[in-house]
């Protein structure tokens, strides 16, 4: 079944293994958060890795290792997460980029361009402190 919005496997592993960081007491490595997120362990290791190199997280190596937040959980947005993953969310007019529109006004009626600003709108404004249970 088609969906109109969806999240890549990526940045949904990125965003809610960084929910689980920010949540834990500890430093969690990368089995724990595999097992957490029902997602292969390489591929968590390697999100993982790519929000250390954008400087989300902390890595510590050997048995006591694991991941930690490197910046306050409130200072984080989900959109900073999916955009460390994904890249820059473009607010295009044309769902398919089309440089030559045949026709005078949109057929989609700008409504990818409206979504993407609500989606922004909405990541923008969620924090990882927001899933944290108190």
């Amino acid at each position: 079944m088609s969906k109109i919005i969806s999240l890549s496997e990526a940045a949904s592993i990125a965003i809610h293994s960084m929910v689980l960081v920010a949540s834990a007491k500890e430093s969690l490595n990368v089995i724990r958060i595999s097992e957490r997120t029902g997602a292969s362990k390489h591929h968590v290791a390697k999100i993982l890795q790519r929000l250390v190199k954008e400087g989300y997280l902390n890595s510590n190596r050997g048995p006591a290792g694991g991941f930690q937040l490197r910046i306050p959980a409130e200072n984080i947005t989900l959109l900073h997460v999916y955009e460390a993953i994904e890249g820059k969310l473009d607010e295009v007019s044309c769902p398919v980029d089309n440089p030559v529109c045949p026709f005078q006004k949109c057929l989609m009626g700008n409504i990818v361009s409206k979504k993407t600003r609500e989606f922004k709108t909405y990541m923008g404004g969620q924090t990882l402190s927001d899933f944290i249970s108190k």
